[in-house]
């Protein structure tokens, strides 16, 4: 009876472990050809269409069916701004190019206003988020002892720098990557930032970027491209960083990492293994923060146990990925957008 008992223990063990195993979706991935563009940020809109923006100044809208509208190539003086950061309230858009000068656009139905130019040989914009309709925050690398962080609280019509004596100092070599609009996650109040360079760490604020405090990671880090790409949480406790380096997007190193603290302290996950450099990583939505999509120019990768273990879905490369919901998301890369359905 006994040996009975230790076989039937054995055997629901095994099969509670079977059960936590998720298995990886199946994807269909239609591409829509983007000419003369390296797309790094997009941004869903209410009605699921998705607003885009890249270099050679091109901004525009492709809707579900893949039908692409409002495309326009803007231009400041004989400036082509490169834009790396797009976000969206509930009835308008924003785009922010990266180099001097910062451009930041407010766009409205057909409309185009400069709510927002910095001159600075240093000044490079990596990402752009809004807490809510009125408040908006973006941050860029240093072009003092701190990082670049702008904010706004009227619906993005003015924009104002903090200065650095209400920020934490950076370290020397320390910056950020606009890799895929990913280094800022808001939820609710609350919003984390993520750096790289000679040092990986996370920024995170509890009053929309009033105050700070700022958490070291095992990241990868001690060289102009390695550090965190990227950063998504699926609760204000449970986060994910990752990223690598970019010169050599194939090295084994520590680049993925948890949190189940709020970002409080970080364990380096899936150490050495594939993926090895991540531009974007995001939770699956309503996947109780198990499911992760990660994508890079080496590929599409599912993690179906919050990032412990981790499957190549598509050899596609890709910057960025953003969910419409857990069936659909949309990607962008080098002249490229794509729908992405899951199954």
């Amino acid at each position: 009876m006994k040996k009975i008992s230790i076989l039937l223990l054995i055997t629901f063990l095994l099969g509670c472990n079977a059960k936590q195993e998720v298995k990886a979706p199946k994807i269909q991935i239609k591409k829509f050809k983007i000419e003369d563009c390296s797309i790094r940020a997009i941004t869903v809109l209410n009605d699921t269409s998705v607003a885009f923006a890249g270099s050679n100044g091109v901004f525009g809208i492709i809707n579900n069916k893949g039908i692409i509208s409002n495309l326009n190539k803007i231009k400041y003086d004989t400036i082509k701004p490169e834009f790396r950061t797009i976000t969206s309230t509930t009835n308008d858009i924003f785009i922010l190019s990266v180099a001097n000068p910062a451009l930041l656009y407010k766009i409205k139905n057909d409309s185009l206003v400069l709510v927002y130019k910095e001159v600075n040989k240093k000044v490079f914009y990596d990402s752009m988020h809004f807490f809510d309709d009125k408040n908006g925050i973006a941050m860029g690398d240093p072009t003092e002892n701190c990082l670049s962080i702008i904010t706004t609280n009227n619906a993005g019509n003015t924009w104002h720098k903090m200065p650095c004596s209400n920020l934490p100092k950076i370290e020397k070599g320390e910056a950020a990557f606009a890799a895929s609009n990913t280094n800022i996650k808001i939820i609710k109040d609350k919003v984390w930032l993520a750096t790289g360079g000679l040092k990986s760490r996370v920024f995170y604020s509890s009053d929309k970027g009033k105050t700070w405090e700022v958490s070291n990671t095992p990241i990868i880090q001690g060289e102009a491209t390695t550090g965190i790409y990227t950063i998504d949480f699926y609760d204000e406790n449970n986060g994910i960083i990752a990223g690598g380096n970019y010169t050599n997007k194939f090295e084994k190193s520590t680049n993925k990492a948890i949190t189940t603290n709020g970002g409080k302290t970080w364990t380096a996950i899936a150490t050495n293994l594939s993926p090895n450099y991540v531009s974007c990583i995001q939770y699956v939505p309503n996947s109780k923060g198990k499911k992760i999509i990660a994508v890079s120019t080496n590929g599409i990768f599912y993690s179906g146990n919050s990032g412990k273990k981790w499957e190549k879905l598509s050899n596609e490369g890709f910057y960025a990925i953003k969910f419409v919901n857990k069936n659909l998301a949309w990607l962008s890369g080098n002249n490229i957008l794509a729908k992405m359905e899951i199954n």
